[in-house]
């Protein structure tokens, strides 16, 4: 779970919204509360005391310039885990990640590269997440666009 202070590059989803509300209604403890539904780009980041106006300068030129269309079409589940994978913002990850090689995603739990996802439901018990996942599969495809990820600071609070 995130410390306060904690920071990472966002790319909004608001319509995916709805995957997340109907994971609470399953388990309110599946979705954290105030955290927008999004792809994580970068996590962590940078301790949000430590964000200098040269860091949100690099981050943007790292960040593509105009929407980036994205399709929200499978479901994964492992355990607690249900999450949409969002292959098309991969590059976005990729190339936020390459600007600031010291923030390791995810603390290198999921290796170097992790894939950019959203997570609709974590650390639930297995009955909640088949019941989500089935939801969530009713629930797609969902066609969007990112127009502008969420460029920082984004703190997530414990």
């Amino acid at each position: 779970m995130a410390r306060t202070g904690t920071t990472a590059v966002l790319a909004l989803l608001p319509d995916a919204e709805p995957l997340l509300r109907s994971a609470a209604e399953v388990d309110a403890l599946a979705v954290r509360p105030g955290v927008p539904a999004h792809a994580a780009l970068l996590y962590p980041w940078l301790p949000a005391d430590e964000v200098a106006g040269s860091d949100v300068d690099r981050l943007r030129v790292a960040l593509p310039v105009g929407p980036v269309p994205v399709r929200l079409a499978a479901v994964e589940r492992t355990g607690g885990f249900v999450g949409v994978p969002v292959p098309e913002l991969g590059r976005t990850a990729d190339a936020v990640r390459a600007a600031f090689p010291d923030q390791v995603p995810y603390g290198g739990r999921f290796g170097p590269r992790p894939p950019v996802h959203l997570t609709v439901a974590l650390d639930v018990a297995p009955q909640a997440a088949a019941e989500i996942a089935r939801r969530t599969a009713a629930a797609l495809p969902i066609t969007t666009e990112v127009t502008a990820p969420r460029s920082p600071p984004c703190t997530w609070s414990a």
